[in-house]
């Protein structure tokens, strides 16, 4: 048995989607493959980048370095067995052409293709706690997202995950997206907003920065720390409102002065403030100008949506760094229409839009730039050229 799971490409809603607010997103075409076959005992797991091969037993510690990628599928097996039962041995082989932690999701395809491929595997789809539960490719990116975060998903119940705050965002453009084409999401709960076609003749060129984003130590206490924030300007607004907001999200929505009362409730802290800018001109004026461009044609118009995101990530969700800041600014000098820094941050890639014919050309110049003023990252650093591609599927029948 084998699926293929894309990575995806953020090209707005930076920490939005775990605080209720929009994304505009895509697959893209390059992903994870999974090969499963059966076995004796035990899920035994192994990946083409690194030799070794591990035995998992659900709810077992698999006795592994900090951040070592085993821990995601070790998630995965833990929570289907909590929630469906024992699960059949099985050998899981992983294949992929994403660079890792470059803010492109490696790590959450690899939990989807782990769980889709062990759900096949175990007539899962079959049970009636999962036709109770999970009716749409929506519903399993919002069950598959509680892998990681370790919520409870409907009468699913939640289990440790892999200790990151975070959302649906990843799970839902890798199963839920379009081929060549942009979609917007919102969240908690997750619903399909407006689907842009991605023009032709224009391509997407992430540039990787070669400083790891990994959720380990002081990065994943710094995304931690954004989700925290987004948590405790909702748990305010509900102390001073008496109101029950589950986010910061349905807070912005609730009233027509729902921002000036959130402002007031934040001024006393620089941070909360500072987290509060940052989501509502992600969520509430970057995207929304980003899509209004898009589809009258405006590339210009778009790219100057991108250019506030990225502006308002550094400056008020404090999620760049000078590799990235830089290479967002390169990649205009170069003659990018729109360019910004993705994903969780502190690290990670951007992408910059150029125009098709020119993309591989244009790569190469970003990359030579960059390395001329980053020399440390060199063997590190790389660029990828991609378009918006389809969702997961099964190779095979």
């Amino acid at each position: 048995m084998k699926w293929f799971v894309p990575g995806r490409l953020e090209v707005l809603g930076k920490h939005t989607d775990y605080a209720g607010g929009r994304s505009l997103l895509a697959a893209v075409d390059r992903g994870v493959t999974i090969t499963l076959e059966d076995a004796d005992e035990a899920i035994a797991a192994s990946t083409t980048a690194v030799p070794g091969r591990l035995r998992l037993l659900p709810g077992v510690e698999p006795g592994l370095p900090q951040g070592h990628w085993g821990y995601y599928v070790q998630a995965v097996l833990d929570r289907l067995h909590l929630n469906f039962g024992d699960l059949k041995p099985a050998s899981l082989l992983f294949d992929s052409n994403l660079p890792l932690a470059s803010g492109m999701s490696s790590s959450s395809a690899l939990v989807v293709a782990a769980a889709l491929a062990l759900i096949d595997h175990n007539g899962i789809r079959d049970t009636d706690e999962w036709k109770a539960n999970i009716r749409t490719d929506i519903d399993l990116a919002g069950y598959l997202a509680t892998m990681e975060n370790g919520l409870t998903f409907g009468a699913l119940e939640g289990f440790r995950g892999v200790g990151t705050f975070g959302g649906s965002e990843d799970h839902t453009a890798m199963l839920c997206c379009k081929a060549d084409h942009l979609t917007e999401f919102t969240f908690c709960p997750i619903e399909e907003q407006r689907s842009v076609q991605f023009p032709a003749d224009w391509t997407f060129v992430v540039a990787v920065s070669g400083v790891l984003a990994e959720k380990t130590g002081s990065a994943l206490e710094s995304y931690n720390n954004a989700s925290r924030k987004a948590r405790e300007l909702a748990e305010a607004w509900n102390s001073a409102t008496g109101r029950d907001d589950a986010v910061l999200g349905d807070a912005l929505a609730s009233s027509d002065d729902a921002l000036e009362g959130l402002r007031a409730i934040s001024a006393h802290d620089d941070a909360l403030t500072a987290r509060l800018t940052a989501f509502v001109t992600e969520s509430e004026v970057a995207i929304p100008r980003a899509i209004d461009a898009l589809e009258r044609g405006d590339i210009k118009g778009f790219g100057e949506a991108a250019e506030l995101s990225h502006r308002n990530a550094d400056e008020a969700l404090g999620n760049q760094i000078d590799e990235t800041n830089r290479l967002q600014w390169l990649a205009r000098e170069l003659g990018a229409p729109a360019a910004a820094g993705f994903g969780a941050g502190f690290g990670g890639s951007v992408w910059a839009l150029v125009e098709t014919a020119e993309a591989e050309s244009f790569a190469d110049r970003w990359l030579a730039a960059y390395l001329a003023e980053f020399p440390a990252v060199e063997g590190r650093a790389s660029t990828i050229v991609t378009r918006p591609g389809g969702p997961a599927r099964r190779l095979d029948s």
